[in-house]
């Protein structure tokens, strides 16, 4: 059987730790897949930005992207790849740049999800350019903030609407703070949207294709260990209903690789942040539950590539319109949404590939996360980001949360085999 070649790339930035990771598990792999008469094979390459010829070839089969959200060269490069070549991206480039917060809170509240009441605010200042001067002075209407607040609801929340994750976030629990936090807003547009009171539990939905991970979240805490290690945190239904509202948001925006923030309230899971296609993907941050990410990311990339999924260029939302009848239940509804977005994903044949070609990937991993070459990977990491003083101290702590997965994984490995 003839052997065929597979490439992948990693368009990175500041990425250490789930790169090196990513290579040296593939390596470990050693796959050599049958699918169309041929064995297929993988190699992984690190992007390089540098000027590129729009017709040239890329050898690349798939590309795991990192930088398309704000690095304007690698965007170009990989609208480029995907469009003209067929490579396939994570995530959509052109629904990544453009399918900012505001849309999506519009999309899914136009779905019927129980998102918070936002308003959208003008800029409290502009830059003193002549056409926008005259339309401001013409056209902008005066407004009572304090009337805005009071629709709203304290505690409230004033954010950019195109994100940024939490730069620029500031909670108001008055008018007083509303207009001094908008007041420091200058010229980006602003949201204020309602909290979620009284909540009892946060949680992220971190989406990679058809697979989520459903992690407790604490935003109060240090970055270090806002990613809670927990566990029966949510019942079955709870726990399908955040599944399938990160996945149904991720298939509805082309996003392969998303996080999804949801807060719940008298037993009501509220999504309040959910356009964040390059989530949180460093062990100094997902610690115990960044195995996950890297397995899944393999899973999912390999499948991909083996299987030449083909790119979504256009995205289709009408399909999700059509299903939303007031007249079901919401999680009748979501049930219906999530049938379509495993269909975007082609999950059950992801799933049967899967079990098929990647079995010994789990017993890999945990051997890979249990060995000094992934603890030096984690010192690499802490110290790009630690003072000298606590490089060590921090090493051990997220190695050692790792290893502890690896021996809640073991158990779970060893109760499958009964």
């Amino acid at each position: 059987m003839n052997q065929n070649h597979r490439k992948i790339g990693l368009s990175l930035g500041a990425d250490l730790c789930w790169p090196a990771s990513y290579e040296a598990i593939l390596d470990k792999l050693n796959l050599s897949i049958p699918h169309g008469g041929e064995q297929v094979r993988f190699s992984t390459e690190r992007v390089k930005v540098e000027p590129f010829d729009l017709e040239y070839k890329p050898s690349y089969d798939l590309v795991i992207d990192r930088l398309t959200h704000w690095f304007p060269v690698t965007r170009e490069w990989m609208k480029k790849i995907t469009l003209m070549d067929g490579v396939y991206a994570l995530n959509n480039p052109w629904s990544l740049q453009s399918n900012e917060k505001h849309t999506s809170y519009c999309a899914m509240l136009k779905l019927g999800y129980p998102v918070p009441k936002t308003y959208m605010l003008p800029p409290k200042e502009y830059k003193d350019e002549g056409d926008t001067m005259v339309t401001i002075k013409r056209y902008n209407k005066l407004f009572d903030l304090k009337e805005v607040g009071d629709a709203v609801g304290y505690p409230a929340f004033i954010k950019p609407y195109d994100g940024g994750g939490w730069v620029g976030v500031k909670r108001v629990t008055d008018h007083k703070s509303l207009a001094a936090a908008y007041d420091d807003s200058g010229t980006r547009v602003q949201h204020v949207q309602a909290g979620v009171n009284n909540y009892d539990i946060f949680v992220r939905g971190l989406g990679i294709g058809p697979q989520v991970n459903v992690i407790r979240y604490d935003p109060t805490a240090p970055l270090h260990a806002r990613y809670v290690v927990d566990f029966n945190y949510l019942d079955g239904e709870q726990w399908s209903r955040a599944v399938r509202t990160t996945r149904t948001i991720n298939a509805f925006f082309g996003w392969d690789f998303n996080s999804c923030e949801m807060l719940r309230q008298d037993g009501v899971l509220h999504p309040i942040d959910f356009a964040n296609p390059c989530p949180d993907s460093q062990v100094t941050s997902l610690h115990y539950h960044f195995p996950w990410l890297v397995k899944a990311l393999l899973r999912w990339t390999i499948f991909c590539a083996t299987t030449r999924r083909p790119v979504t260029l256009n995205l289709n939302w009408k399909p999700y319109f059509d299903l939303n009848d007031p007249e079901l239940p919401f999680d009748r509804r979501l049930e219906l949404y999530d049938q379509l977005a495993r269909i975007h994903f082609d999950a059950d044949r992801f799933d049967e590939f899967c079990a098929k070609e990647l079995g010994h990937l789990d017993e890999v991993a945990v051997e890979f996360f249990s060995s000094p070459a992934f603890k030096e990977i984690v010192r690499q990491k802490v110290a790009a980001l630690y003072p000298a003083h606590e490089i060590e101290q921090f090493t051990e702590h997220f190695f050692g949360l790792v290893r502890f997965w690896c021996h809640t994984e073991t158990d779970r490995l060893n109760r499958l085999r009964g």
